[in-house]
């Protein structure tokens, strides 16, 4: 068995003590594919005889619903953004993720706290104190980041007939213009997801660019090659896993 293994700090009523369980998380910026692709990795491993359990941002009971209707009033200030998410989270660490480790179970992220790191950097917030912030998260096992760029981004929200207000980062007064903004944000956004996928030693890069089939099958090899050997294999990345900032 695994020793929960925290970025900084455990909550103090939080355990220590050990699980059987493995925490994957696909990571990525919107329009990516990402929730899709966890779907069908979720659905894969299942067949597999892994029992997976699922989660994602504002899922938590206890500010999940708070978070959307903020959102839907754009009424978030900077600040109250990250401590809303990490409060999310900190719920769903206690009765979701860390239950389900201990009980054996594969939790599969969608999103995990480099996107709450990401975008709170990107939205002028001090590095350290977001990740003294969400120091008291699990460390994954394995993180498959899907890598987008701007370029090839913008196709495809275009094609889904809206641009988000959030997604566009109009709270960070780059124009009036929704498009540039959102140009703006995410390439912004993109940036700092590369800085942080060089920076700990437990990510997966994956060509988002592909057709999702091809993409879904990059993701299960990698998966399946760090499920049966317990750490990235060589072939699949170059470092280990133990989820540290590289200096």
């Amino acid at each position: 068995m695994n020793r929960f293994r925290y970025f900084r700090h455990h909550m103090p009523y939080l355990p220590l003590d050990s699980c059987s369980g493995k925490l994957l998380v696909i990571e990525g910026t919107d329009g990516t594919g990402r929730s899709t692709q966890a779907s069908m990795l979720k659905e894969w491993l299942e067949v597999q005889g892994y029992g997976v359990i699922d989660t994602g941002w504002t899922r938590s009971k206890l500010v999940g619903k708070a978070i959307t209707d903020a959102k839907l009033g754009h009424s978030l200030n900077r600040l109250t953004y990250c401590l809303m998410y990490a409060t999310d989270l900190a719920d769903r660490m206690e009765y979701q993720i860390i239950p389900a480790l201990k009980s054996g179970f594969i939790v599969l992220a969608d999103r995990y706290i480099y996107t709450a790191i990401a975008r709170g950097i990107v939205r002028g917030a001090d590095p350290e104190w977001l990740r003294d912030l969400y120091g008291f998260a699990v460390v994954p096992d394995l993180v498959c980041y899907l890598q987008l760029g701007v370029k090839e981004l913008i196709p495809r929200v275009l094609s889904t007939g809206k641009i988000n207000y959030w997604e566009s980062g109009m709270d960070m007064n780059y124009g009036d213009d929704l498009y540039d903004s959102f140009v703006t944000y995410q390439g912004a956004l993109i940036e700092e997801f590369d800085r942080i996928a060089a920076t700990y030693d437990n990510f997966v890069t994956l060509d988002a660019r592909e057709e999702p089939r091809v993409t879904q099958r990059r993701l299960r090899d990698t998966v399946a090659a760090y499920l049966e050997g317990g750490a990235l294999s060589t072939s699949v990345a170059q470092n280990g896993s133990n989820g540290i900032e590289r200096p």
